[in-house]
This record gives structure tokens, C-alpha cells and sequence, in this order.
């Protein structure tokens, strides 16, 4: 399809005037955690406020589409895709600055003393101390009798008044999951929620008018993007975090008896376990969608585009039962619905909801393994997937990367995402690698000794992370299969692994048409060779994530593995709070920004 045939199909879409608003140009843009950033008045972790100079450092690079992780408010193990609320903002993020009680300047120093921005990863204990010093802004420059503030609570009443009651009945609870609650507040008796309110009414307000705080410097930083021609790009998690205010308002809004995850595949083994519950669509559908209409229309205060994450969960998802024992991670799953026939209508149905209930262009995560129905669907409704490098490929026949001009001109095209390595990582530890666990696993599934055929298949001094590289010498599948002393017909699934990953390093180092011999190390000419792809690819927007777009210039130090954003399965401090390495103010500056300008101008993107 040509340029000018896309904008054609675009604008009969259902998402036509989405398109219309935002102009179907080619655009590049950047992914960066709001908790990766800081500024030199961040209070250890980056704040709202910081956005301005990420925008200022978008019109230095030539971006025009700053992605940004969820923003709402997060639970004890601070992922952003766990919510407590999928309305609510994480009060972590709010700038102190408003502030301008005299007696709270001293307090406020302290915490920018005792949380220094900059470390390699966040400390979230910092969210505490900024919450202290926000209770006491609030009593003593009380501004809930404001009119903006009251029409604040007003227009958000639906959601704002029981999420304020769900946190102040947290705290009452010391923290417990609403569902260990006294019986009368965790089922909602209307009595005692009433007394509850009465005799905390001040607590409720308070968190109300952090909220209003939160949405007052949002929406300023939109409006400064508005000025500068940047588009903001906002996520809406799949799910919500079973102790959630949504699910503590709602039950019957989700399937408490299941928990979400990912089935087994390529790049994890056991599957995932994400642990949030399912959402119940009939209910859902029974109160006229209004649940998902309004998350959708709070959105629009911030973002000019929003990801989907996990679509393909609207059509059909990964449904393990909830007491199956953690450590089996998403093996015993099934998909629900079960029956593939109704995925088709209910994805449909449910995207045709959300693209008629509001204003912002959708996108969509659609990676992994997805259902044709799915694919079609978002391309019928002019929404962007995306095309991630690493697994743009003809997978069943040549085995290969697919050239730029190939890929989904209909997509996000990327090196990486916030879930896996970034790529210089990749191209230095996984690149013509298979995941260790899963290839043990199969080999325990064929009776095949997995600590005979490792060293004839794999090669030690290149293989870590859990990862395994082949050996040079298993040059064809018949070595292959004769190592793992079975018949063809028995390792097929071998075989495709091995012919999807060996010499991956080679076959991209052919695509860049580098010169010279191929190098272990990811430098500054591979990085931009990379980058080159997926700018000067067929895809309608090229969103990098800020820790590729800087790994143009050496910024990052040691091995690049270290420098991830999550880890998908496990719990871990150093997951959702990696920082990077230079201020914003240090990065306005840095020779960096005229590199990243000169690849989107030469790619012609905007």
C-alpha cells in the first residue's frame, strides 16, 4: 500500500478522525518512564514538572510523540501495570514546588537531600516522605473550597469518592488487601461505608485534592507539549491490581476466581503469572460499558494518543486459576473465552467501544502470539500495532529479518520495549540465543539429556542471562537433530527454534551493510545501523525507547544488560526504577541530541 493508499484506508476507518487531528505523518518519537527521569529540582524520582524539558528535549532531537508508562497510582510492588486505581496518579510524581508554605521549604530539602535523583534506581520510599510533607501543605493551606477544585470533584465523582475511601480505609486497615477487611467494609455495607465517611471526611478530602494537585500539573505539562507540537502518548493497562479501588467498587466487574497471564512460548518457558483477575464483559457490558468509557475519557485530560496494552486480552486471554500454585507460573492456563469462534466478535466489540468513547488516536500492543481475527481487526479499524526488530521475521520460510519496507506500515516500529532487554543488550547477550529454561524443559519433555547435548549444541564462553548461544559449528539442522539423538519428526519444534535464532548476529550484520568483521559489542556504528531500520521502515510512527536513543553515544556504561526497565515475571527492586545515568538539563546539552536529530531528519519522519 502507498502513502497517499494508507491515508485513504485511514480515513474510513472507525479511527478517521483521530487520524484527522493528528495528521497521518510519518513520526518518531521516544519511550521514557516518568521514574528514569530527574531533573535538578526532582525530589527523588522524576515529577510531573520534568516533562517540560523531556518535550524541550523531543524539539532538540526532532521527536514529535513522547510514550509514556502508566501513570497511575502504584501498589507495594511499585509496576505500573499493578494499579491500585486505573484513574487515580501516583502522588510519588507530583511536584513539591507548588508548595509555597514557608515552613515546609526546610522539610522539603530534606528529601531531596535524603532521595538524591540520580541514583542507578529509584527509592520509593521517597513516595512516604513526599505524601508527609503534601498532608501538611494540606491543612494548612486548605484549598478544597476552590471552584476549580470543587468542579474537579465533581465532574470525577463517579470513581474520585470511592477511591478516596478505598485509600483511607487502607490506611485504617494498616494496608491489608481490601478483601481482609471487617466484613461491613470489605462487602460495601452502605452503613457503614456513610459512618466511615462522616468521621473521616477530612482524610477523603485530602486524598481527593492530591489527585486534583496531580491533574492541575499534568494537564499543564499537555498543554506546553500542545504549544511545542509534541504529542503525548499515555498507556492504559490491560488489567488492575486485584486490591484495587476499581476492583473493591466493582467486583462483579472482574472474575475473582482466576488470575491473567501469558501462555508458555519462545521467550518464557513456564509462561507468566501476572496475578491481576479477569474482567467480567457481561457485566461490564450490562452498565452500558461506563466503566471503560470512563477511564477513557479521564485519559483524554493527558494524553493525545494511548496504547492498549496487551490487546489481544480484549479478544481473548491467558485464565489461570487462581490458587494454582504460583511457582507454575501461566502452564496450567487456558484461554478465555475457550471458544476461539466468539474472539473475533468480542474483541471487536469491545474496541468499537472504546474508539466511538473518545478523542485520542488508539494504538496497540500486539506482541507475542496473536490470533489473525486480532491482526485484522486493528487493521480494519486504522489501529496501530507494533513491530519490534528483533521479531520482525519471516518466521516459517526464510528464517530471516524482514527488510524496512516490509514492515506493517500500519504499526509503532521499535529496537525494544520497557519488557525486554534494551538492544545493545540484546545484540551482546541474546542475539542467536534460545531462553536456557525453555530448552530444558523440552528436552525433559523428549527424555533427551539436557547436560550431554548443552556442550555439543551450545557455546559457553557466548552463552549468559539464561541465555544459549549455538555454536558456530551446528551449521544445519541435521547436526541438530543428530546431537539430540531423536528422529526429524520428533524435534520439529527444535528445529524451528534453532533455524529462528542461530546466527541472528549475521544475518542483521548482512542487513545493516556494515563494514568490517562482525563485532560481539553493540557501539555507537551498530546502535545508529539499528536505529536506521526502524526509522527508515514502512511503519506510520518509529518509537524508540530513550535508553536505545542514547545508547548512540556511549552514555551507558559496563555490560547494557543492567540497564532494563522490567523484567517480565519476577518481583524485584531493581524492576520499574532504573534511572538514567545524566539529568535532563545534562541531556538538553549533550552532543547526543544533534546525532538523534541528524537519523530522523535523514529518515525523513518528524
Amino acid at each position: 500500500m502507498t502513502e497517499s493508499g494508507l491515508s485513504k484506508h485511514l480515513f474510513k476507518s472507525a479511527s478517521a478522525g483521530k487520524w484527522r487531528g493528528i495528521g497521518v505523518a510519518k513520526r518518531a518519537g521516544v519511550l521514557a518512564p516518568l521514574f528514569s527521569l530527574y531533573s535538578k529540582n526532582s525530589a527523588g524520582i522524576g515529577e510531573l514538572k520534568d516533562l517540560k524539558l523531556l518535550v524541550d528535549w523531543c524539539v532538540a532531537t526532532g521527536n514529535t510523540i513522547i510514550q509514556l508508562l502508566p501513570l497511575n497510582i502504584l501498589g507495594a510492588n511499585f509496576c505500573p501495570y499493578d494499579a491500585v486505581s486505573s484513574f487515580a496518579l501516583e502522588p510519588a510524581y507530583l511536584s513539591l514546588r507548588f508548595i509555597r508554605e514557608p515552613s515546609l521549604k526546610k522539610k522539603i530539602e530534606n528529601i531531596t537531600a535524603s532521595f538524591p535523583a540520580g541514583k542507578s534506581h529509584v527509592d520509593y520510599r521517597v513516595r512516604a516522605e513526599k505524601i508527609k510533607v503534601l498532608r501538611e501543605a494540606f491543612s494548612k493551606e486548605d484549598s478544597s473550597g476552590r471552584a476549580s477544585f470543587k468542579e474537579f470533584r465533581r465532574v470525577n465523582a463517579r470513581w474520585l469518592e470511592d477511591f478516596a475511601l478505598f485509600m483511607a480505609l487502607k490506611d485504617y486497615h494498616q494496608e491489608l488487601p481490601w478483601y481482609e477487611w471487617e466484613e461491613k467494609y470489605r462487602d460495601r455495607c452502605a452503613e457503614a461505608l456513610a459512618s466511615f465517611r462522616q468521621a473521616h471526611a477530612q482524610e477523603l478530602t485530602f486524598h481527593i485534592w492530591m489527585q486534583w494537585q496531580l491533574w492541575q500539573q499534568f494537564k499543564e505539562v499537555k498543554k506546553y507539549a500542545q504549544g511545542r507540537g509534541i504529542l503525548i502518548k499515555g498507556d492504559l493497562p490491560i488489567l488492575v491490581s486485584r486490591d484495587s479501588a476499581d476492583v473493591w467498587q466493582n467486583p462483579k466487574f472482574f472474575k475473582l476466581g482466576f488470575a491473567a497471564g501469558a501462555p508458555p512460548d519462545l521467550y518464557c518457558a513456564k509462561g507468566q503469572r501476572w496475578g491481576m483477575p479477569l474482567y467480567n464483559w457481561e457485566e461490564i457490558a450490562s452498565d452500558g460499558f461506563t466503566y471503560l468509557k470512563e477511564k477513557l475519557k479521564f485519559a483524554e485530560n493527558f494524553y493525545d494518543i494511548l496504547r492498549i496494552d496487551h490487546v489481544v486480552g480484549l479478544f481473548r486471554i491467558w485464565s489461570i486459576p487462581y490458587h494454582e500454585p504460583v511457582e507454575n507460573q501461566g502452564l496450567h492456563g487456558s484461554f478465555d473465552p475457550k471458544d476461539e469462534h466468539l474472539w473475533g466478535e468480542h474483541g471487536e466489540r469491545i474496541l468499537s467501544v472504546m474508539s466511538e468513547a473518545t478523542d485520542m488516536l488508539l494504538c496497540a500492543e500486539d506482541l507475542g502470539v496473536i490470533p489473525k481475527v486480532c491482526t485484522d481487526t486493528l487493521a480494519q479499524s486504522g489501529i496501530p500495532g507494533n513491530d519490534v526488530q528483533r521479531w520482525v521475521k519471516d518466521w516459517k520460510k526464510k528464517h530471516d529479518f524482514l527488510p524496512p519496507h516490509e514492515y506493517r506500515q500500519l504499526s509503532v516500529a521499535m529496537l525494544s520495549t520497557h519488557d525486554t532487554t534494551n538492544w545493545a543488550a540484546w545484540w551482546k547477550n541474546e542475539a542467536g540465543t534460545v531462553d536456557e529454561n525453555l530448552f530444558i524443559r523440552k528436552c525433559h519433555e523428549r527424555k533427551i539429556d539436557y547436560q550431554n547435548v548443552k556442550d555439543a549444541l551450545f557455546d559457553p564462553q557466548r552463552s549468559g542471562h539464561g541465555r544459549l548461544r549455538w555454536r558456530d559449528d551446528v551449521n544445519s539442522q541435521d547436526i541438530l537433530v543428530w546431537n539430540l539423538g531423536k528422529r526429524k519428526e520428533e524435534v520439529a519444534d527444535f528445529a524451528d527454534m534453532y533455524l529462528n535464532t542461530f546466527q541472528e548476529k549475521e544475518k542483521l550484520w548482512k542487513h545493516f551493510k556494515l563494514r568490517g568483521s562482525m563485532r560481539e559489542g553493540a557501539d555507537s556504528k551498530i546502535v545508529a545501523a539499528a536505529l536506521k531500520t526502524t526509522l527508515g521502515s514502512s511503519a506510520i510512527f518509529c518509537i524508540e525507547t530513550i535508553i536505545d536513543w542514547l545508547s548512540l553515544d556511549g552514555i551507558f556504561k559496563g555490560d547494557p544488560y543492567q540497564y532494563r526497565i522490567n523484567t517480565p515475571g519476577i518481583i524485584s527492586p531493581k524492576n520499574w526504577s532504573m534511572t538514567l545515568p545524566l539529568s535532563l538539563e545534562e541531556l538538553l546539552e549533550h552532543k547526543v541530541c544533534s546525532d538523534i536529530k541528524d537519523l530522523i531528519a535523514s529518515s525523513g519522519r518528524v
